[in-house]
Formats: structure tokens, C-alpha cells, sequence
């Protein structure tokens, strides 16, 4: 079975683990409880091919930046996340995007934009065209998603995997073997 090592990455609050949670597990979290990092693991079927997906959850908070390097450099697909109702989670992801290219030493990596909280329409700060926009100047997959109503929530993850696969087929060899643990 391939395995596939997933990087959720966005500011603190946005619905990074909200998100993750309702994939792997199917529930909403509705308490936010800032995350230092958590690690998932869930086997799905993509495209007909049995895959175990390893997600990271990471801190969206400033004291984690440092472990941020680490998770990059190992990561083979990021969802980027910012949430609709606060505009600075938007602006921050230009530059975690770039700390991603540079860590990576690449011009692009399998990545999908998600708008999270997109059921809190009446609160929205960050327009869906803004959020499309940045995917076009990005070159990546955008979606909003939400949550709590479970919308769009599988489609980001199965989009990351699909990208993984177009970038590296099933022939190719995976320079080594190893969990996120093994990066500690």
C-alpha cells in the first residue's frame, strides 16, 4: 500500500484540525484547542489504488515555526488553510507557501487552497474570487470547504493524493521509509 505523508498547514483558529478530524474521523470538533502537532493515519481508496494517507496537523501559532522546516522538507502534499471570516489567515499563506518552495528547493509541490468556514457566509471577510485568484497565482487546486457541515472536506484530501500520484507514479522509488515519527 503507498503511503502518502499530508502537511496541513494555516494561522491558528482557521479549522486546520477542525478539517482533519471530520476526514479521518467523521466529527466535527467544536472546541478550538490550538494544536502543537498531531499526527493521522487513515487507509483510503483513491482512483481504484489502496493508499494510507499520513496527515500532519500542525501548529498554526508563531512559537512552532521552527519545527515548520522539518514537516516541509518531508511532506509530499500541503493543504493550505486559511478560514473566509478573518483576512490575515488569507494574507499569511503567501508566505508559507514560499517557505515551502524553498524548503522543498522546488517551483512547485502537490498543494490545495482551502477557504474553510464557508457555512458562516454572513461572516465572510475573504471573497471566493480573492481565494481563486491566489490558487491561479499559486497553480493549485482551490476549494472552500467547511467542517462543521462536512463540505468539500474529502475532496481536498483525495485532490492531494491525485496530485502526489500525477507528480510521482506508483513505478517510481520513495527515497526512504519512514512515519513523521522518525523525523523527531
Amino acid at each position: 500500500m503507498r503511503e502518502y505523508k499530508l502537511v496541513v498547514l494555516g494561522s491558528g483558529g482557521v479549522g486546520k484540525s477542525a478539517l482533519t478530524v471530520q476526514f479521518v474521523q467523521g466529527i466535527f470538533v467544536e472546541k478550538y484547542d490550538p494544536t502543537i502537532e498531531d499526527s493521522y493515519r487513515k487507509a483510503v481508496e483513491a482512483d481504484n489504488v489502496q493508499c494510507m494517507l499520513e496527515i500532519l496537523d500542525t501548529a498554526g501559532t508563531e512559537q512552532f515555526t521552527a519545527m515548520r522546516d522539518l514537516y516541509m522538507k518531508n511532506g509530499q502534499g500541503f493543504l493550505l488553510v486559511y478560514a473566509i471570516t478573518a483576512q490575515s489567515t488569507f494574507t499569511d499563506l503567501t508566505e508559507l507557501r514560499e517557505q515551502i518552495l524553498r524548503v522543498k528547493d522546488q517551483d512547485s509541490v502537490p498543494m490545495v487552497l482551502a477557504g474553510n468556514k464557508c457555512d458562516l457566509e454572513d461572516e465572510r471577510t475573504v471573497g471566493k474570487d480573492q481565494g481563486a485568484t491566489l490558487a491561479k497565482q499559486f497553480s493549485c487546486a482551490f476549494f472552500e470547504t467547511s467542517a462543521k457541515a462536512k463540505i468539500m472536506v474529502n475532496e481536498i484530501f483525495f485532490d492531494l493524493v491525485r496530485q502526489i500520484n500525477k507528480q510521482t507514479p506508483t513505478g517510481e522509488k520513495k527515497k526512504k521509509k519512514g512515519g513523521w515519527c522518525s523525523l523527531l
